[in-house]
């Protein structure tokens, strides 16, 4: 099983945006853990970063895999666009977000994506990420 991760506005500056909230490692870092998880795991991993909208679309609309972990980042909240691209695919969706959106500002309390996702994991750092492969693994073994 191969999952793609997506990463939408932003995420390139972990490490150096707002490490109090999102922590001090950088998004290559991240991605490596999850890599060295996902093998342990028996899952092949692609990863996807962008600050445009169009191209994470585009990416979810594209992909060629069993599940897609998604961090929208900001377009959580607003983008109806990556709502509808989610929607029409066949290909489960779990969204993650490094930090607690229900603990922040009442602006990230609501997500316009879960409603079409899998399910939501957040608050959790990078473990969000990597609960979420859990979740394809054991969706794995059950089918």
């Amino acid at each position: 099983m191969k999952i793609l991760i997506i990463n939408g506005p932003n995420l390139n500056m972990l490490g150096k945006r707002e490490p109090g909230i999102y922590g001090g490692e950088t998004l290559e870092k991240i991605n490596r853990e999850i890599e060295a998880r996902a093998e342990i795991l028996g899952i092949g991993v692609d990863f996807f970063q962008s600050n445009i909208e169009g191209e994470i679309i585009g990416c979810i609309q594209g992909a060629q895999c069993g599940g897609i972990i998604l961090n929208a980042g900001a377009l959580t909240h607003y983008s109806y666009a990556v709502r509808d691209a989610v929607s029409s695919v066949d290909t489960p969706v779990v969204e993650v977000h490094l930090s607690n959106i229900h603990a922040r500002e009442e602006f990230r309390h609501k997500s316009v994506i879960s409603g079409v996702c899998a399910g939501q994991i957040s608050g959790f750092g990078k473990y969000s990420y990597i609960l979420a492969l859990e979740y394809f693994k054991y969706k794995l073994e059950e089918n």
